[in-house]
């Protein structure tokens, strides 16, 4: 698996000037099962966004999954044979297929096919990320805490 993404943050001088406050590549990332890598771009604690405090970098937040009151900007890879997390975000889920291609289950039997240039809007739902296919599938996701109860069942 070979994330290594470019990231560059914008941000303002002491005087109120643009700047380009990170430019980097390959920070921040992690795995948590076997065949799937992420690499976290930036996070929110707050919503609406809260810009006047300071430069430092969000990407390095420790996240579980969401953020409550937050966001979370990442890019995930999930290799083929990934191995199978069935888990529910309390966040709307914006996702963009980059590449590859991918099935979402969604339990009982029904599964979404996902492909490059894809896009998804989940919605709290319960799911599995199943690679069948011969290559790794990359996913830009930008998770959005909720509020709400989803019924489960």
């Amino acid at each position: 698996m070979g994330l290594n993404l470019r990231r560059i943050v914008t941000g303002h001088d002491s005087t109120g000037k643009p700047v380009v406050v990170l430019d980097d590549e390959g920070k921040h990332i992690s795995t948590w099962r076997p065949h799937m890598h992420q690499q976290q771009l930036w996070t929110t604690t707050d919503l609406p966004v809260e810009l006047d405090d300071g430069n430092t970098d969000k990407g390095a937040r420790e996240v579980g999954t969401t953020i409550p009151g937050g966001s979370v900007f990442k890019v995930v890879e999930f290799g083929p044979g990934v191995t199978p997390r069935v888990h529910r975000t309390d966040s709307i889920d914006y996702a963009i297929v980059l590449s590859g291609e991918i099935d979402m289950e969604l339990g009982e039997g029904k599964a979404v096919h996902l492909k490059d240039g894809d896009v998804l809007v989940q919605r709290a739902t319960i799911h599995n990320w199943v690679n069948r296919y011969s290559k790794p599938c990359r996913i830009a996701f930008v998770l959005i805490s909720t509020v709400g109860q989803t019924a489960i069942g």
